[in-house]
């Protein structure tokens, strides 16, 4: 079996814990161990934009140190967001010795250094093609639909900088419609995989959020998609819950059910019982078993 160190971040154990939990069951279907970090810090959300603030570069450098100290080379993630953070704070870190120097000083004094090459922060998208490989995960699906189609969304963080993406193209990445191929599902032409969904505007400039998320979901059912997939909380969190707006101001507005990668792959694989349907403004349930994935 392998094993595997993972951080979770803050969303991932509460409005996001439908995309832990279902990752957790469908890695320990693979055949794989997920160790939570002791001790792991909130990334800070969001990477500074200001080159000389590195008080921010504690947090995610300080979770990097406990991946460290498990001896495991990588770090699991799922978080679109902890991820880009996470990768930032090392890149900086393993290329300007001196912001590196002084970064370290901040640290306790029980901690060794931290040089930016000890650990690797890899997204769940590529861990499961590199440690587990698409076609292994395909072998092992078990309720076969040859017209389920989903519209794989990306949004910014996984891609953007380029050095950070998860992809060879940051621009137009496949990684995600390499995996649903593989397991016989049936990706749809998305132009707008990876336009930003407002992000954390949420908070207080709703209507931009509403605005681009608007976009996005009219563009997955333009075409035909019967549901958006993510592997980013707050990208799914905007995606979801801003329909309901949506159906109540737009005349004609069609709704479109949002589920997260490991969410699919779960119930490909035979587990039903990985969701808590109830924490979904639209019900994907509906879709699910028109495609004679539950029940």
């Amino acid at each position: 079996m392998l094993t595997v160190s993972y951080m979770p971040g803050c969303t991932l154990k509460t409005t996001g814990r439908n995309y832990e939990d279902s990752m957790l069951k469908l890695l320990y279907k693979l055949n794989v161990k997920v160790e939570e970090l002791k001790n792991w810090f909130c990334c800070g959300t969001t990477y500074s934009m200001a080159s000389d603030n590195l008080m921010n570069q504690l947090a995610p450098i300080r979770t990097l140190l406990r991946a460290k100290q498990t001896g495991r080379r990588e770090l699991l993630v799922l978080c679109s967001m902890c991820y880009n953070t996470l990768r930032r704070a090392q890149d900086l870190v393993l290329h300007d010795e001196e912001k590196r120097n002084k970064i370290n000083e901040f640290m306790y004094l029980e901690e060794t250094n931290f040089n930016g090459d000890e650990v690797r922060v890899i997204h769940l998208l590529n861990y499961l093609k590199e440690f587990i490989g698409f076609e292994t995960l395909a072998d092992g699906i078990i309720k076969k639909t040859s017209d389920l189609k989903v519209a794989p969304y990306y949004g910014c963080m996984l891609l953007r900088p380029e050095e950070i993406s998860i992809d060879e193209s940051s621009e137009n990445p496949g990684i995600m419609e390499e995996l649903f191929q593989a397991c016989g599902i049936d990706n749809v032409y998305f132009p707008f995989k990876t336009e930003c969904c407002g992000s954390y505007q949420t908070v207080n400039k709703k209507d931009i959020v509403i605005s681009r998320t608007s976009k996005i979901i009219n563009s997955a059912v333009n075409n035909k998609a019967d549901m958006i997939t993510t592997s980013c909380p707050l990208c799914y969190f905007n995606l979801d819950s801003s329909q309901g707006t949506l159906v109540d101001n737009v005349p004609g507005f069609k709704t479109i059910p949002v589920m997260y990668v490991s969410q699919i792959l779960a119930l490909f694989v035979g587990i039903e019982d990985a969701t808590d349907y109830s924490m979904h403004s639209i019900d994907p349930r509906p879709v699910l078993k028109e495609k004679g994935l539950l029940g």
